[in-house]
C-alpha cells in the first residue's frame, strides 16, 4: 500500500494496517514515494517489511530509487537479475548468490545517478524534513482554501490540510480534465490529468479521471494563486461563463 496517496494527499496509517497483515501471516510492501521527500519518515515504526520510494520525486534523478527491506526477508529472496557483483560462487551445475543488498544490485549500477540521489537526500536533510513538511502543510491549506472557493469544483480527498500531503486532486463540473489541462497549460499552470496510475480509485469516486496539482518545498503562495486563477479560467472557457459575463469580467 502507498504510505501517502498520490492522488488524494492522504497519509495512511500503514502501522496500524501492518499489525493486521502480520496477524494473517502477510507481507506489508509499502510505496513510501510520496512521503519520503515530504515528510520525515522512519522505517523503524512503519511495521513494513520493504519500503520503496523513487529519488525523482525527492528532487534526485530520474531512472533510480530506493528498497529498504528486513534483513532475513531480502536474505529469503532470489535475485530477480543476473550479472556481475550478484554472484558468490558459480560452478557448471549451480550458483550461490552473495548476501543482501548484492544479490540485487547486478551488474554496472547507475553510478551518476547514484551519487545525484546522495546528494538529493544531503540537500533534504539540510533543509530539515520538518521544515518541508511545515511548508507543504501551509501551501496545502492555502491551496484548499483557493481551490474551496471555487464554483463547481471538487476536492478529491481531504479538504483540510490534516494528515495529508501536498498533493490535491479535483474535477470541474463539465470539463473534461484534459482539456482543463491543455488550457492552464497555455497559461503556464502545470498540473497533470488523467487516472494517475489509479482508475479504480476514480471509480470508487464516480469520476471519469481529475486534475492533480503537486506542491513541494519550492511552491510558493503566488504559484498557488495562478493555480487558482487558473482553474477558473478554464472552468469558465469551457462552461461559456467568460462568454456570457465578458461586460463585467470574471467572478468566483
Amino acid at each position: 500500500m502507498a504510505l501517502a496517496s498520490n492522488v488524494l494527499g492522504t497519509v495512511n496509517p500503514v502501522a496500524e494496517i501492518a499489525a493486521q497483515a502480520h496477524a494473517v501471516g502477510a507481507v506489508m510492501v509499502v510505496d513510501a514515494s510520496q512521503a519520503v521527500p515530504q515528510m520525515p519518515v522512519d522505517v523503524s515504526t512503519l511495521g513494513a517489511d520493504l519500503v520503496a520510494f523513487t529519488g525523482h520525486k525527492m528532487v534526485g534523478p530520474t531512472g533510480i530509487g530506493i528498497l529498504w527491506g528486513r534483513y532475513d526477508l531480502l536474505a529469503e529472496l532470489p535475485p530477480f537479475l543476473g550479472g556481475g557483483e550478484m554472484i558468490e560462487i558459480v560452478k557448471m551445475d549451480h550458483s550461490t548468490y552473495a548476501e543482501p543488498p548484492h544479490r540485487f544490485e547486478a551488474g554496472t549500477p547507475p553510478i551518476a545517478q547514484m551519487v545525484g540521489l546522495a546528494t538529493a537526500a544531503d540537500y533534504l536533510d539540510g533543509i530539515g524534513m520538518e521544515a518541508i513538511a511545515a511548508h507543504e502543510r501551509e501551501i496545502a491549506d492555502y491551496a484548499l482554501e483557493g481551490l474551496s472557493g471555487l464554483k463547481g469544483l471538487r476536492i478529491l480527498g481531504p479538504t483540510e490540510a490534516v494528515d495529508r500531503t501536498g498533493t490535491i486532486s479535483f474535477t470541474i463540473e463539465g470539463v473534461h480534465p484534459h482539456d482543463a489541462m491543455s488550457l492552464m497549460d497555455s497559461r503556464g499552470v502545470a498540473v497533470r490529468g488523467g487516472h494517475h496510475c489509479a482508475r479504480p480509485l476514480h471509480e470508487r469516486f464516480g469520476v471519469q479521471a481529475s486534475l492533480r496539482a503537486s506542491a513541494y518545498l519550492y511552491t510558493t503562495r503566488g504559484e498557488i494563486d495562478a493555480l487558482v486563477d487558473a482553474v477558473e479560467y478554464a472552468r469558465d472557457f469551457f462552461t461559456g461563463r467568460i462568454m456570457a459575463g465578458a461586460a463585467g469580467g470574471r467572478s468566483r
